[in-house]
């Protein structure tokens, strides 16, 4: 099984924390909600309004999530650019040869 790089091993952990960061929203949106059942006038305003802050801060806390995960990933994808582009030749060589030995696996299965 091969072994997760530091990039993947980032994202997982971004994914989990936002994960769980939505969790929380979750749990804590059903206890408003229910409170809030019985609640009409400024009682009834103030927990809507404690809902919406919590809503506002789980959609910034998944946007600075996914842009970490860009940070995270953008100088792999900048390396791989760069190498396609300073080698064609190569990457045209490598791909050929990826896919001869696809084809001629796949054709021995028949």
């Amino acid at each position: 099984m091969p072994r997760k790089t530091a990039v993947q091993a980032t994202v997982e952990q971004i994914k989990d924390q936002a994960f769980s960061e939505l969790q929380a929203l979750i749990e804590e949106s059903n206890k408003l909600l229910e409170e809030s059942s019985a609640l009409t006038g400024t009682d009834g305003d103030s927990i809507r309004e404690q809902l919406a802050a919590k809503l506002a801060s789980a959609s910034k806390a998944l946007v600075s999530a996914r842009d970490v995960a860009r940070e995270q990933v953008k100088p792999v994808v900048d390396a791989t650019e760069n190498y396609i582009g300073g080698h064609p030749w190569q990457t045209v060589a490598i791909s050929a040869g990826v896919g001869m030995v696809l084809g001629l696996l796949i054709g021995r299965r028949d």
